[in-house]
């Protein structure tokens, strides 16, 4: 059955297609550090009988799970077992191993789902240098760009990057593999119909809407990214015990939510993905749950939308998220001027996710202080960098991943 919900869809229609940016009607947002409303974080290592977690094994066995449940059927929805038995094919479309003057090899290759529902397929990109020793280790990126358009095609005006502007030579250089997942593949990017999406081969009969519990854009952003992971276990010549999850903004949200839940990916790079992703919802700083719902009211699932100006309400917070990717190493981007994002919100989500590192006896934030622009955290299972400029991937964010990888990947 249809949602009848109708207020966020009418909203939604007066944004633009990103919805990033604060609106002139934004005069409540928060940002002056002074105006953030007094907040009590729930306890991160009190379990649901109210027993202090005091190891890792209690923390795997009793409190990562009832965090993982809260966070699915609260905030972004649990993704449904198929009424039809669904297969998952893969197809290599093209290779081509001369791929930016030979440093590379790029493949396209579509994983394809069937049922009795019917048929979607998601187009990927690897990308492995040629002259590394195989299998390398990669990383997966939760992309805003087309991986059928010609972003990812070897730019001919600088040399060592892609169209789009991504350094892959710098990843050959170091030896690391790429893989691209597109957003928009399995779900669109504001969807309200959810009928052309991958969950039309998940209904059951008389279904044709995700329940309130159910998955919104962001869970099938992370689905899909763990699909390609399924992928990536096929090729021999990607080191799927090392790869990284990463996403930038909308896309940091989801790599979050991926690395929390996929055990497989042993490294996750969140980058400037403030609300419903590394910031603390309490904060109420920058975008807010309010604003998302406003904009993008199916990105979170429905249930979410009972905590809209509640947020003191919701059993979790995000530094809880971080701590479910523990004891794999997490690394947070923020910058100076990404406020609609929260960067210091952003910063004490991963400090507060520390403790549980240390129960992991991993080095983390150890100072609630935010380290100044330009120094990076990078010898740390918490890593962070926050640096000038506004919302973006630059050149310096891009070294500071590598160096992050390299540090935990080859140490």
């Amino acid at each position: 059955m249809k949602s009848i919900f109708c207020l966020p869809l009418l909203s939604v229609l007066l944004l633009s297609a990103e919805g990033r940016e604060p609106k002139e009607s934004d005069n409540d947002v928060i940002y002056d550090e002074s105006r953030i409303p007094a907040y009590d974080l729930p306890p991160l290592l009190v379990g649901p009988d109210g027993k202090t977690i005091t190891n890792a094994h209690a923390w795997e066995t009793v409190r990562r799970p009832q965090l993982l449940a809260l966070f699915s059927n609260l905030l972004y929805g649990r993704v449904p077992k198929p009424q039809h038995l669904l297969t998952q094919t893969y197809e290599l479309v093209n290779e081509n191993p001369e791929f930016m003057e030979g440093k590379a090899t790029r493949k396209d290759v579509k994983i394809h789902f069937r049922n009795a529902k019917g048929h979607l397929s998601m187009h990927i990109l690897v990308f492995v240098p040629n002259n590394a020793t195989k299998p390398v280790p990669a990383f997966l990126k939760h992309s805003f760009n087309n991986t059928q358009g010609d972003d990812f095609d070897a730019s001919s005006e600088r040399p060592g990057m892609i169209r789009c502007g991504w350094p892959l030579g710098d990843f050959f250089d170091r030896g690391y593999g790429f893989c691209a997942v597109y957003q928009q593949d399995l779900v669109s990017h504001n969807e309200t119909e959810f009928l052309k999406s991958v969950h039309k081969l998940f209904y059951p009969e008389g279904q044709s809407f995700p329940k309130a519990h159910e998955w919104g854009v962001l869970a099938t952003c992370a689905w899909g990214a763990m699909r390609a992971m399924d992928y990536l276990e096929t090729d021999d010549t990607i080191d799927h015990t090392r790869v990284a999850i990463m996403g930038h903004s909308k896309m940091g949200k989801a790599t979050l939510w991926t690395a929390a839940q996929d055990e497989r990916f042993a490294l996750a790079i969140s980058a400037q993905s403030g609300c419903a992703g590394a910031a603390l919802w309490r904060r109420k700083s920058g975008e807010t749950l309010k604003k998302m719902v406003t904009r993008f009211p199916y990105w979170l699932c429905r249930n979410a939308w009972k905590f809209m100006e509640q947020e003191d309400d919701l059993p979790v917070d995000q530094h809880m998220l971080l701590a479910c990717i523990a004891p794999r190493p997490v690394y947070v981007h923020s910058s100076v001027d990404d406020t609609w994002a929260d960067s210091r919100g952003e910063y004490l989500s991963a400090y507060h996710a520390s403790p549980v590192y240390q129960l992991y006896e991993k080095k983390a934030l150890e100072n609630v202080a935010q380290p100044e622009p330009g120094k990076p955290i990078i010898e740390s299972h918490v890593g962070y960098h926050t640096r000038e400029g506004g919302h973006s991937i630059n050149p310096y964010d891009w070294k500071c991943f590598l160096d992050f990888a390299d540090y935990h990947f080859n140490s």
